[in-house]
């Protein structure tokens, strides 16, 4: 059972945080809306934003993704991503002054148009300048900095402890370790001993990051690599109950069941609404995707996500997920 606090001092400002387990950020995905979901079952859990492009920034896109982060409920924090030291300084100082918890540099995303531009995974195959974003961005605000990366561009190439080092020597004050190359991307198994190696060479808290996709897998992750946390990336996905069912189970309490598929289609049904509130027509193929992920399991739910597919507004898909609703146990969905 984990109970003390993780700490990180900042340059001036200090965090802590009571939950040990976070949720990864997700493009198209981690927004304002999806975060007030994950709430419901982990109101102290550390959100993220989506991943934010620091030069895109610049040229005057992208800002909406962390506008107003102080008057959202529980921490959340921004991740950046760029090859530029300077415009990630530049970033994090906007970023801290909307509110942000703390800032994550993402050094592990696996996305070919990322990485070929020394951006996230690619900063793996130059830790000279990886240490210098860190440095540059550590330097720039007084939250805590930290990093989220991979245990290295390839098998054969990868040293996932002397890149560590090499980060916490230039001023992370915590580091999430997925435990797979850029090259696997998401295959395979996730090599939880690799991150056991990390934690044990480190003084900064490491957080395991990497298949855990249950609270009795990620009871497991913590039993072998002995980290401070772990984070949830695609277990989420249509699961935004994941990380309060984990975080119960690791303070020892019992664990919340996971929704009935009623609970489900009344959830999909929220959050459909509130997408198309928020993005209008754009909103709705936003919202495709979650109702995919959301409508699974139960009897039907292939049908039921094919037809909200072709669904052409909001009305015809709250139409769908009542009368699927009907057909399970009778009631009807007290959709918006």
């Amino acid at each position: 059972m984990l109970t003390p606090p993780l700490r990180w001092p900042g340059r001036g400002v200090a965090r802590q945080l009571d939950c040990r387990v976070f949720q990864s950020p997700l493009a198209g995905v981690s927004d304002r809306i999806f975060r007030a979901l994950v709430r419901r079952w982990a109101p102290e859990a550390l959100l993220f934003t989506e991943m934010v492009h620091a030069t895109s920034l610049e040229r005057g896109h992208g800002g909406e993704k962390f506008e107003d982060l102080a008057g959202e409920t529980g921490p959340i924090a921004v991740q950046l991503f760029d090859h530029r030291p300077a415009a990630m300084a530049e970033a994090a100082r906007r970023a801290e002054a909307a509110g942000a918890f703390l800032i994550d540099i993402n050094m592990g995303c696996p996305v070919r148009k990322i990485a070929r531009k020394g951006g996230g995974s690619g900063l793996l195959r130059d830790p000279e300048l990886a240490q210098r974003i860190v440095a540059a961005v550590s330097g720039a605000v007084r939250i805590p900095v930290t990093v989220k990366t991979r245990l290295g561009w390839c098998g054969s190439s990868a040293d996932p402890l002397g890149f560590a080092l090499a980060l916490e020597n230039a001023g992370a004050q915590a580091l999430t370790l997925h435990g797979r190359t850029r090259e696997q991307g998401f295959s395979g198994e996730a090599d939880w001993g690799a991150i056991a190696a990390v934690k044990r060479a480190l003084r900064i808290p490491v957080i395991a990051n990497g298949d855990v996709t249950s609270p009795e897998r990620a009871l497991a992750c913590l039993a072998i690599t002995g980290a401070d946390g772990v984070m949830v990336g695609r277990g989420s996905l249509g699961a935004p109950w994941l990380v309060g069912r984990i975080d119960a189970a690791l303070r020892g309490r019992p664990v919340p069941p996971i929704p009935t598929a009623t609970q489900r289609l009344q959830l999909a049904a929220e959050q459909l609404t509130a997408l198309v509130e928020a993005r209008g027509d754009k909103g709705l193929l936003i919202a495709r995707k979650h109702l995919g992920w959301t409508c699974q399991g139960f009897a039907g739910a292939a049908q039921l996500r094919r037809q909200l597919m072709g669904a052409p507004n909001l009305a015809e898909a709250l139409a769908l997920l009542r009368e699927a609703g009907l057909e399970r146990d009778g009631a009807a969905l007290s959709c918006p």
